[in-house]
């Protein structure tokens, strides 16, 4: 293998593991936003939308059919 395809292959390799660290930095962040979208949003069905002895699951079921209809 010549130099300059130890360079280039070096150089690729820096490229894949920055890839690899943007990527996965990308992810993170949209899980984290994702987990903490749905705490609010259930915290909102839970205060605002189930009637007495339904949970948030059974509310959000039962709007979704509603708005289905």
């Amino acid at each position: 293998m010549s130099t300059l395809e130890k360079i280039e292959n070096a150089v690729v390799e820096g490229y894949k593991k920055i890839e690899d660290g943007v990527v996965g930095s990308y992810k993170k962040m949209e899980e984290t936003v994702v987990d903490n979208y749905k705490k609010v949003e259930d915290g909102f069905v839970e205060k605002f939308l189930t009637k007495e002895g339904e949970t948030v699951e059974e509310a959000k079921e039962r709007i979704k059919e509603g708005m289905d209809k």
